[in-house]
């Protein structure tokens, strides 16, 4: 089996004389207890590599609001959006918290759409463990993105998804939303069906669990792989979007 080494980013560039910035996690937020752990794993894994905790502030349905996150750093902060597409929230929510919130200005990095290489291989570290628990190897894999009717905005989507076509080697890969736009993920399921595919997985372009997770899960696919955001190579995309965030924060 062919196996491919992970490219990672390259960690945060040192400040001389200058201690480094908070780091404000800009995050959706979801109603289920499993998302908030997902994400602590995630800030965990940040912890050790920066050497300061993150902080996390939500987009919607949980607390604390990123403005309250913001207002209680105090200082210029990092904001790294833990968004993997550049739809509503990210290019117009997030921006308007920030712009609205007490304190000083927060310097926000690009999210996490550009680093489709990198996502491409969580991608297929993710599709390869749900392969391992379902017994075999898929056929055929519908990439899930949650969606977006904003121009540009399913971009990430569809570059991960072309890097995700290029690991797998001739596996047909067919991206599907769980939102918005279409195809949806069951008519994409159907559609490879209808041309013979039989063992069809999910590949879970989504950072945690939530209501669209709980959607895949309910699909016919013959296997669904986990979401993202825990994966190491997304703390290393985190890591280099702080980078430039620092960079950003000196020059300012």
């Amino acid at each position: 089996m062919t196996t491919f080494a992970p490219v990672l980013e390259p960690g945060p560039l040192p400040r001389a004389g200058r201690p480094a910035p908070p780091l404000v996690l800009a995050v959706h937020g979801s109603a289920l207890p499993e998302a908030a752990r997902t994400v602590d794993r995630l800030r965990a894994r940040l912890a050790a590599l920066v050497g300061a905790e993150p902080l996390v502030g939500h987009l919607d349905l949980q607390a604390p609001s990123l403005a309250e996150a913001l207002a209680a750093v105090g200082e210029q902060a990092v904001v790294v959006p833990l968004l993997l597409g550049d739809g509503y929230h990210r290019a117009v929510d997030l921006p308007a918290v920030v712009a609205g919130a007490a304190g000083p200005r927060a310097v926000v990095t690009p999210g996490l759409s550009g680093a489709a290489a990198s996502l491409g291989l969580a991608l297929y570290g993710r599709l390869r463990e749900a392969e391992e628990r379902a017994g075999g190897r898929a056929d055929a894999v519908v990439l899930a993105a949650a969606g977006s009717s904003r121009p540009g905005g399913n971009d990430g989507a569809l570059a991960a998804a072309a890097r995700l076509r290029e690991l797998l080697g001739g596996v047909p890969v067919v991206s599907a939303y769980c939102s918005a736009t279409g195809p949806t993920v069951p008519a994409a399921l159907a559609g490879l069906r209808s041309r013979g595919y039989r063992r069809v997985a999910v590949a879970t372009h989504l950072l945690a669990p939530g209501r669209f997770t709980a959607a895949l899960a309910d699909t016919a696919a013959w296997t669904v792989s986990a979401p993202l955001a825990d994966h190491p190579l997304v703390a290393r995309i985190v890591l280099r979007r702080y980078a430039l965030g620092q960079l950003e924060s000196a020059r300012s």
